[in-house]
């Protein structure tokens, strides 16, 4: 039985542990997204299924459906291997009830090809295109026989699986839409497996989080059409940037644990 970050815990704290990080982190992947919800908002609109006067809808869709791919990502705990198909009912969760043609699958990779504007170390725009649809099915088959390869990463080498596997799928940009929230959803099961609360990127360091990903991007030889990711700067000051991302849920379950001591202290 592997360990998780919630052992040991009575059951009221535990439920209540995992709807703070159920709500953080809904809250802020789908905020780097431009979710417009507040974290108070957000717990609201899960606690008590109620929607907010004046927010739009689109937004309360996003955090609903994050939080059922949240309730995925623990069924997989149990798993010894990650498919396709188990990201693609990802996708599915976080896209719910977006409207789409055949061109914009959800639950499938892209047809078509994207691109994002970025801001290179060198402060210059600059628009990153993505691997073209053609490539994804190969693509991914590399990128998830790597995820599964490390899904019993030890603790102390978790956080160079979670930021490489977020770097690279990120950067392949499978689907059309609702990379960023997948990519840090599948990356968060190495840290889950290891006993470890999920990293958050915090709202307020989205800029610094995007063009560190953005650099990464641009390192790469030969993008988009590259023939493997390099292990070089860019990806290392990512993986420092992403320590520093864990402090926030650690604090949450430290909270959680204290109560349970004073508890067992009476």
């Amino acid at each position: 039985m592997r360990k998780r970050f919630y052992d040991g815990l009575a059951p009221d704290l535990r439920a209540g542990l995992l709807a703070q990080i159920r709500n953080l982190w809904t809250h802020t992947s789908t905020a780097l997204e431009g979710n417009t919800l507040s974290l108070g908002e957000t717990d609201f609109i899960l606690s008590e299924g109620l929607t907010i006067a004046g927010k739009p809808l689109k937004d309360h869709r996003e955090v609903v459906g994050h939080a059922r791919a949240i309730d995925i990502v623990y069924t997989l705990l149990d798993r010894d291997r990650v498919e396709d198909q188990d990201l693609f009912k990802l996708h599915e969760a976080v896209l719910t009830e977006v409207v789409v043609d055949i061109f914009s699958p959800v639950g499938s990779w892209k047809r078509e090809p994207n691109s994002t504007n970025a801001i290179g170390p060198d402060g210059r725009q600059a628009i990153i295109e993505f691997p073209a649809p053609d490539r994804v099915p190969e693509l991914m088959r590399k990128w998830l026989a790597r995820f599964n390869a490390v899904q019993a990463a030890m603790e102390e080498e978790v956080l160079d699986a979670y930021a490489g596997l977020q770097l690279e799928f990120v950067s392949i940009h499978p689907f059309f839409d609702g990379n960023g929230r997948v990519a840090r959803l599948a990356a968060n099961l190495p840290v889950l497996r290891s006993g470890a609360a999920p990293i958050v990127i915090p709202t307020e360091r989205r800029l610094e989080y995007l063009r560190a990903i953005a650099a990464y991007q641009l390192s790469i030889p030969g993008f988009p059409s590259f023939d493997e990711f390099p292990i070089n700067g860019e990806r290392s000051a990512f993986t420092a940037l992403c320590a520093s991302f864990a402090a926030e849920t650690r604090s949450l379950v430290a909270a959680a644990r204290r109560l349970q001591a004073e508890r067992d202290a009476r």
